[in-house]
């Protein structure tokens, strides 16, 4: 993202001064309610221009919001079956076995959590190798257990060479290390990054 960047609705919610370089591994998006998360993620997918400035991404984007639905009659299997590459699925569904997602309920008649898994599962899963990846997660532990949570974030650790993940979240608690944060507050959007960040330290600047 270059300076001068800036995103919002009609009016501009935040902007970027300097200049900001993300690559491999995981980058934590934060902000009060209403201040430009997802807005800056639909940005940066494509969906919506910025209200100013440039940024340029590289690599096999795919975008993962909140709210994304399937077919309430497909169960996740069928899900994997259809959307994910064949040499994928049997990871993709032992994943799903680890964490007791029941790949053979309906998609409508599953929790909250468990339709999560489901997506973050096909977004991981649909990461194409040899090639740089970007993933924009938008609130992905939402309705997550602890154990699925960490079972996501050890894939993450992982595979954090060949992909870029930018994640939206609420932390729930303090010592959650942090080291690369972009930060909406003020109406600006800034990049800080160091070793032993926490969350700790970053909510006292929201």
């Amino acid at each position: 993202m270059h300076p001068g960047f800036a995103i919002g609705y009609g009016t501009v919610l935040a902007r970027l001064d300097d200049e900001v370089i993300l690559g491999g591994g995981t980058h934590f998006l934060l902000a009060r309610n209403g201040r430009g998360k997802t807005t800056l993620l639909r940005t940066l997918a494509g969906s919506l221009k910025p209200m100013e400035g440039t940024f340029r991404s590289t690599g096999f984007l795919q975008y993962l919001p909140e709210d994304l639905r399937f077919d309430p009659e497909m169960p996740a299997k069928s899900l994997f079956g259809t959307l994910l590459p064949k040499a994928q699925r049997e990871t993709a569904l032992a994943l799903a076995d680890h964490i007791e997602l029941d790949v053979r309920k309906p998609y409508g008649r599953l929790s909250t959590g468990n339709r999560r898994k489901t997506s973050l599962i096909l977004a991981e899963y649909s990461v194409r190798p040899n090639v740089g990846n970007i993933l924009l997660l938008d609130e992905p532990f939402s309705g997550l257990d602890v154990f699925a949570r960490q079972a996501f974030e050890k894939l993450w650790q992982h595979s954090a060479a060949g992909v870029l993940r930018l994640v939206s979240c609420h932390p729930d608690y303090d010592a959650m290390a942090m080291p690369s944060t972009l930060l909406i507050e003020n109406g600006n959007l800034r990049y800080l990054h160091a070793t032993g960040q926490s969350w700790r330290g970053l909510k006292k600047l929201l």
